[in-house]
């Protein structure tokens, strides 16, 4: 099991990026614009710093959603790797086996 209080601050993360999702996809679309002048842009990068770190979805990590660990995690599945095979051999995701060859 992953330590409760790094579950809790990455399901602040995730509240605190989808709070800010819409304003920061403005922002940058101001950046990004070939049309928008220097000063804009310039403005528009300056309200993307001010906005709180964790806004970021760079910020997030995967984590398993049963355990919470953050490494190995496939993200179709949601799982990490030991509880994805866990449940590959109890037949629990469908098409999907251990391999035998």
């Amino acid at each position: 099991m992953a330590k409760t209080s790094m579950v809790n601050r990455d399901l602040k993360r995730t509240k605190l990026v989808k709070k800010y999702a819409a304003k920061r996809a403005e922002l940058k679309a101001i950046v990004l614009s070939p049309t928008a002048s220097y000063e804009e842009k310039m403005d528009a990068q300056t309200k993307l710093q001010k906005q709180p770190r964790d806004a970021s979805p760079a910020r997030q990590r995967t984590r398993c959603a049963l355990t919470g660990r953050p490494r190995a995690v496939y993200q179709k599945f949601g799982l990490g790797r030991n509880k994805l095979r866990e449940a590959t051999m109890r037949g629990d995701v469908p098409g999907l086996r251990k391999a035998s060859w």
